[in-house]
């Protein structure tokens, strides 16, 4: 049986000559197998593929469903040949440059991560600020426009300042070296002198509080950056929100409550023993107690203050109360404690009960849009294990009847249709839904407010920039970061970010800024 065996195979194979283009080919046949098999013997003789092969037989030509048994084929005959090899690919038309021979600057092009500020003497609270800033393309394109409309020339240093940023976030966007920023710089300090305080001992600059600078930027572009053509401003109408603060008494309860009603660029996060999460903090800064002169009295009394939100900017700016002065060292000493902060924040509850109606159906909607991306996350990732697929398969193949009583896991289902609150609708730059996600962090290393060291994490859009790290032993993430630690700029997780909270010697965040989470 074995010798039989032997015997079909040997007279199954052959030796057959080829020539093409004046040369002869030796090539072993096996007639059990198709036409194809033979022309890609021949693409690995002759570098020809088998699509531009035209192999000529007595009675016709090879092609690849041919059966080669049929051919009549004998030991050393030979068949022609015709084709060309392909176009040969062209030599790159710069010569190929490795990572490891690049500059900085090269691989920063190469990979697309955006530049960084250099310190110039203690100004990363400037350099880390500026780069949240840039994080609001609102601003980004109204510091564009204002490139081409500063008439005030050298008489208004504010102007300048402002024309400068522009500039200086221009160099950023074409840069792959950190960028010094002499120029705004030294307008900033003559526009704000407090910056260009020194120190006696040193001689040089002092370190900053960077939430003061942001504080003074937002002032000066409120006033400067215009909406377009109009004479909306565009931090008051992207990054500006309004609180009413009612007033009580409890010591004169026939005494009227009042409403006062105010603008605001900021939510603080007060921080003590009790707070533990950013939505604490947030609570407890909008409620306090004030002794004030009450007119029916006629002497000081205890004032209950409640504040609730009555419009939400689409950009929010969240600052965490970790410095206090310390009257026995003259230092604003800080609050290390931990307090966690969410990538997604909800400001639902803190607004008034007209503003929460107002946004309750695309409150609503984004939950079941949510609910919906997460299913797909998990059927995703579901799917992509291939043990668990192959045991449904095969349970679906012995029940099939069971299968199809089951309920669809489809995430096809349609999301109900709602409508954004006119009044909501009218208002650009505000936040209709009440939902935020993080997109930057200021933070703080140091035990001061005027010492230590300042950075920016700043959240990379997804499809802009370079490309997400990818490969064997990347951590997985919902969103990439950059983390500018002044010119030295690198790539962080979500899990990176969420480590900011504090707790100990660390980076804590300190300035948080929350972008409108859009309705998709």
């Amino acid at each position: 049986m074995k010798d039989d065996l032997l015997q079909l195979v040997y007279c199954c194979r052959l030796v057959v000559q080829v020539k093409w283009q004046g040369k002869k080919y030796e090539v072993d046949v096996d007639t059990a197998q198709p036409g194809e098999e033979f022309k890609m013997q021949l693409y690995s003789l002759t570098g020809v593929a088998p699509d531009r092969q035209k192999v000529l037989i007595k009675g016709g030509q090879v092609k690849d469903d041919t059966d080669m048994s049929k051919l009549g084929l004998k030991e050393n005959q030979v068949l022609m040949m015709m084709g060309s090899v392909g176009e040969l690919p062209k030599p790159p038309s710069q010569p190929v440059k490795f990572v490891e021979d690049m500059s900085e600057n090269e691989v920063a092009h190469a990979l697309q991560i955006p530049a960084g500020l250099t310190n110039l003497g203690n100004t990363c609270y400037m350099n880390a600020s500026l780069q949240c800033l840039k994080a609001v393309p609102q601003l980004r394109d109204g510091l564009d426009r204002s490139l081409g409309l500063n008439t005030a020339g050298q008489a208004d240093v504010r102007k300048n300042m402002v024309s400068s940023l522009g500039r200086l976030f221009t160099r950023l966007n074409q840069s792959g070296d950190g960028v010094p920023p002499f120029v705004f710089l030294q307008l900033l300090r003559q526009v704000y002198p407090k910056f260009a305080e020194q120190d006696p001992q040193s001689g040089g600059f002092r370190q900053q509080d960077a939430e003061e600078f942001w504080n003074e930027m937002l002032t000066t572009l409120d006033q400067d950056l215009k909406v377009d053509n109009s004479d909306n401003s565009i931090v008051g109408q992207y990054m500006t929100g309004r609180m009413a603060t009612t007033w009580k008494t409890d010591e004169a309860p026939e005494e009227e409550p009042v409403v006062h009603h105010e603008k605001f660029r900021k939510v603080d996060c007060h921080i003590d023993k009790g707070v533990n999460y950013l939505s604490q903090g947030i609570s407890k800064g909008l409620e306090q107690v004030i002794t004030k002169n009450s007119e029916s009295l006629g002497r000081n009394a205890d004032y209950k203050a409640i504040s609730r939100i009555e419009r939400l900017p689409e950009y929010l700016t969240v600052v965490y109360n970790r410095f206090f002065w310390k009257a026995s060292e003259s230092i604003d000493a800080k609050i290390v404690k931990s307090v966690k902060f969410p990538l997604e924040l909800d400001m639902t509850e803190f607004c008034t009960s007209e503003l929460q109606h107002k946004m309750k159906p695309a409150r609503d909607y984004l939950r079941e849009l949510d609910d919906k991306k997460a299913r797909e996350r998990k059927l995703a990732k579901r799917a992509d294990q291939d043990d668990i697929s192959e045991a449904k398969n095969e349970k679906n193949d012995d029940s099939a009847e069971t299968a199809d009583a089951q309920p669809s896991s489809s995430t096809d289902t349609k999301l109900p249709a709602f409508e954004v609150d006119p009044s909501l609708k009218e208002d650009v730059g505000c936040n209709p839904n009440g939902v935020y996600e993080l997109i930057g962090v200021v933070t703080h290393i140091g035990r001061t407010a005027n010492s230590g060291h300042y950075m920016a994490w700043v959240r990379k859009e997804k499809g802009v920039g370079g490309s997400d790290p990818a490969g064997k032993g990347i951590p997985d993430t919902q969103h990439w970061w950059y983390k500018f630690d002044d010119d030295q700029v690198s790539m962080v997780t979500d899990n990176e970010i969420l480590k900011l909270c504090g707790g100990g010697d660390w980076h804590t965040a300190y300035v948080t800024l929350y972008r409108a989470k859009k309705l998709e």
